[in-house]
Order: C-alpha cells, then structure tokens, then sequence
C-alpha cells in the first residue's frame, strides 16, 4: 500500500495510512488500545474484534527512521526454528505498518511479580531457549565483532560521560576504543550463534499452554545479530529493568554451560566481558534517551547498570581497563543525573 497519490509518506497522516492498513487486512471493525511503548519511535496497539480476538499493530514510521522489515526476517527465522514469535497477519513495508498475533500480557516480569516461586522455572525456560537457538543453523545478520562491540560501548563516553561533564574527551573515547576492542578479541572468541541483543524480563512471554521451548514467547528482536553464546544470557540475567538474584544468575550459567559442553573458564570470560561492553552501551542509550529523546524515565535504571558494570570490572580479563575507567566515568549520583535530565 503506497502513500496516496504518490505523496510522501512523512507528510501524510498516519492514522489514514493506519486506517487504510487495517481496512485492507480486513481489520477496519476492530477497536484499537494504545500499548506500552518501547524506547524507539515505534508504537504499538492492541486491535480487539466483537467476538474478542486480538491481535497487536506496530506502527514503525519510516520518515523516523524505522523499518519493519528486519522484524519481518528475523521473525521469520524464529519460526522455521520452532520458536514462539508472533505470527504475521498483514504488512506494508512502504509505510511501516505490521500486523501480528498478540501472545498477551503474561511478560516474566509480571509473571514474577505476579508470582515470585515462578521466578527460577521462567528463566531456565528461558535460558533452555537459547540453548536451543544457539544448537539452530546461524542465520545470515550482521556480526557482533570486537570492532562494533567497542565502538557500541563507547556510548558511555560520548553521551553518558559527557552528557554529565559537558564536553566529550574525543581522545580518551579513542582510547576506551581501542583498548576494549583488545579486550574483546582475547575474550569473546568462538563459534557464532544467533544473538536477540534485547532478551530480557520484558521481551519475553509465558505460554505455559504450549510446549517446551515454545512456552516462552519472544518480541522485540528486530535489532538482532549473530555473537558470542553467552551474550544473550548477560541480556537476560543482567536485566536494566529488574534485580535478578545472584543465585539465579549463577545457576543459569551453570546450567548453561553443563547442557553445551562449552569450556567454563572461557565461557565465564566472555560473559564478564561481553556483561561490561553491554552494560557501557547501555549506560550511553540511556542518557541519549534523556537528553535527546526527551525520556527521562530512563534514568532511574542507571544505578543498576551501573552496579552490573562495577562488578564486571573485577573480573581479571578487564583488568588494563578498569582502574582508568573507574576514575573516568563519574558516578551516577543524584548530582549527576540531573545533569541528564
């Protein structure tokens, strides 16, 4: 469906393009509710026939710079590995529009909140799901690779530090560069697998009435690459949005590990590491997030990616980074936030 009469798509109203989009799909008749957002430019709602089915529209507006169509990839090689990602009802790459199967409201976190003896059965679910990813044929995505990892972390440096102290150190980011990405080549090494890049508490559903891996229901992976093994499980153990206890982390690993045969030693070094570069990233898209996109919300998650980037830092493979790092970044104190506000 192209924008009407050839018009640009960034200056036509949407909810005409939206209404038009629905109508075609032969969803027109059916009630829409606005759903949480996630922190891009998407919207998303839920659509709810007369006789109560439901499904779910994103709205990615291209002129915003999304597009539906990674979405549309990787979702499709989700389900030729059995995977429980939305199925797909109607799209239009053209004007951003994708219609999907609703998998609910039964996220982990508020499946846990909900009921907290849930907490350990979910998330080896969840991480029995990577395991099987990891165990599927790697699919054809960008690679995560010592480069791009460094240069995705050094986020903290041009908007995180900076943001607090007013300026960036181009030549300290350099540095941080270059001497993460030696790092991140003695450590993360191996064979490649499928990485969702943002599975966590709150892209992840409970099915309970499907079976085996499929009882976990997965969204959100449009970002998605191929890396190293154990990235995802940082993703899901080291959550920005929820405290995950030690113990669960611990043990999430060990089965992890005890399940592939993966070498122990080699595979908790990756997962500091690679815990630490993402940890970095994530200190910097919150701060941006603050000051450009006008969602301070995010900042009150800082202090425990800060915690997960602390601890990762003691680990000895991060040991020509860490005492410099630990006096170049300031702290996120009540001072400094503010300063991101």
């Amino acid at each position: 469906m192209a924008a009407p009469d050839g018009a640009n798509i960034s200056m036509t109203d949407r909810s005409v393009l939206i209404s038009a989009f629905l109508n075609e799909a032969g969803f027109g008749a059916w009630a829409r509710v606005p759903l949480a957002g996630d922190a891009s430019m998407r919207r998303y709602e839920r659509l709810t026939s007369p006789d109560g089915e439901t499904a779910v529209l994103m709205d990615a507006p291209p002129d915003k710079g999304e597009d539906i169509r990674p979405f549309v990839e990787v979702d499709a090689y989700l389900h030729e590995q059995g995977i429980s990602a939305p199925e797909i009802l109607a799209q239009d790459a053209d004007t951003g529009l994708l219609l999907t199967e609703d998998l609910g409201d039964a996220l982990f976190s508020t499946v846990i909140a909900q009921d907290p003896k849930q907490e350990m059965p979910l998330y080896r679910a969840a991480t029995d799901l990577l395991i099987a990813l990891h165990q599927a044929p790697v699919p054809d995505l960008a690679p995560l690779g010592p480069r791009v990892m460094a240069e995705m972390a050094s986020l903290v440096m041009t908007s995180y530090r900076a943001g607090i102290l007013g300026e960036e150190d181009e030549v300290l980011t350099h540095r941080f560069e270059d001497q993460f990405e030696d790092i991140l080549r003695q450590s993360v090494k191996g064979d490649m697998v499928f990485v969702h890049r943002d599975f966590h508490a709150q892209n992840l559903l409970w099915l309970p009435e499907r079976e085996g891996t499929r009882r976990v229901g997965v969204i959100d992976f449009q970002d998605a690459r191929t890396g190293h093994p154990a990235y995802d499980l940082v993703s899901l153990l080291q959550d920005a949005r929820r405290d995950v206890p030690a113990g669960v982390e611990m043990q999430m690993i060990d089965h992890y590990i005890q399940t592939t045969g993966v070498d122990a030693s080699g595979f908790h070094t990756a997962y500091a590491v690679i815990g630490v570069q993402r940890n970095l990233r994530i200190l910097g898209i919150f701060a941006r997030l603050s000051q450009e996109m006008g969602k301070p919300q995010y900042l009150d998650l800082i202090p425990r990616v800060w915690g997960h980037v602390m601890r990762g830092l003691d680990h000895p493979a991060l040991a020509t980074l860490s005492d410099w790092l630990r006096i170049e970044l300031p702290a996120p104190s009540p001072e400094h936030l503010d300063r991101l506000r």
